[in-house]
């Protein structure tokens, strides 16, 4: 089949980068691909953080890229529809995750559908952006609408779908496939522990700081958690607002206890850091997909996680990792101290190393290439 696929590659960094990527890897080994990303993705205004380029030494990459795209340059967008035109394809997949592409996509989409026949498919990370307004609404339907079909990495997103765009919207619901290909280093759990500097029982919050999180409530849980030897490793670029977490750390005295890494990280650091966790907790107060839960279990790590968007549909209570209610500490940090008691972390690990090979990349292109729910 030719597929055309767009969205972001190597340099740009981040888990829609990577995702993309290993999409389209696992494409070409069936299918002919044309790959089209950008020549400049986000105006520097408009990216909170420090850069969007990728830092590794060891970045994962593809060949055979078309950067086409300039997010602020409309004949780029032109130009993208006649060389997509002119490629022929069988199917167009697009990926959406704000609703800053509007214009891009639409002028893109609308040109395309004149000239051939292709479906459009469009893979939602998130149906409608975590910071979201009317306006970011209204623009997402606009954008969506245009779709042939629709495939989200949750059922919550699904219904978001079907909210926006009405019932008769053509959304299939597949799965946030692991990352075990993201990093190539893989540690013994003391080693790294050892090279990271931390000991005893060890939490990872990993990625992106961001108020949807719930960092802010995996700290007041460490507050309450009863295991005082636990560390928590918070390693991710702060987006915005980092001193409040960091008073909060202070007012709890718990500065010994939680280790702090306000970067990004490479892709060859990030098998060192989860190699020295017992457990990955995502406290998020919203969620659509995630690939630091699939990350997680890509190197065998169970999960605490909230009971939102995909997480409960991927950890199972008690078998692969916890779930408990967004927004309460309390019951976090039972889960925290419940699932550090030795008996029961060697039985929720031994789960979570089995869980990554439920939700591999071949799956998903079978999903995306066919029709219908997993």
């Amino acid at each position: 089949m030719k597929i055309v696929l767009i969205g972001p590659t190597y340099p740009y960094r981040g888990g829609i980068s990577h995702y993309t990527t290993l999409l389209c890897r696992n494409f070409r080994r069936q299918n002919e691909v044309k790959f089209i990303s950008f020549k400049r993705q986000y105006p520097k205004i408009l990216f909170p953080g420090k850069t969007d380029k990728d830092p590794s030494s060891e970045p994962l990459k593809i060949d055979n890229v078309d950067y086409l795209i300039d997010s602020l340059n409309p004949v780029t967008w032109i130009k993208t529809a006649k060389e997509i035109v002119k490629y022929r394809p069988d199917k167009i997949i697009f990926n959406w995750w704000v609703a800053f592409w509007t214009p891009q996509m639409l002028t893109i989409i609308n040109r395309v559908k004149r000239k051939i026949n292709a479906e459009i498919v469009v893979i939602c990370h998130n149906v409608v952006e975590h910071e979201s307004s009317r306006l970011k609404a209204t623009l997402t339907r606009l954008v969506l609408s245009k779709a042939d079909r629709l495939i989200t990495h949750s059922q919550a997103e699904t219904d978001k779908c079907g909210k926006l765009l009405g019932e008769n919207a053509d959304v299939t619901t597949a799965f946030h496939p692991t990352y075990t290909d993201l990093s190539n280093g893989r540690y013994d759990k003391a080693q790294a522990k050892e090279k990271l500097g931390v000991s005893g029982d060890c939490l990872l919050f990993f990625g992106f700081v961001r108020p949807y999180k719930g960092l802010d409530v995996l700290l007041d849980a460490m507050n309450l958690c009863d295991n005082k030897s636990t560390t928590l490793m918070v390693v991710g670029e702060f987006w915005k607002d980092k001193q409040k977490y960091i008073e909060k750390i202070s007012q709890y005295g718990i500065s010994s206890r939680v280790k702090v890494v306000d970067r990004y990280i490479s892709n060859e650091e990030i098998g060192l850091y989860f190699a020295a966790a017992d457990i990955v907790v995502q406290p998020y107060v919203s969620a659509s997909g995630s690939g630091v839960c699939q990350t997680a279990y890509g190197f065998d790590k169970p999960v605490i996680a909230t009971n939102v968007g995909s997480l409960s549909e991927v950890v199972q209570d008690s078998v692969n990792g916890r779930l408990v209610e967004p927004n309460n500490a309390g019951t976090l940090a039972e889960a925290i101290d419940d699932s550090l008691e030795p008996e029961n972390l060697d039985r929720l690990t031994a789960a979570a190393g089995k869980t990554k090979d439920k939700f591999g990349w071949a799956e998903l292109i079978n999903v995306i290439l066919s029709k219908g729910p997993v």
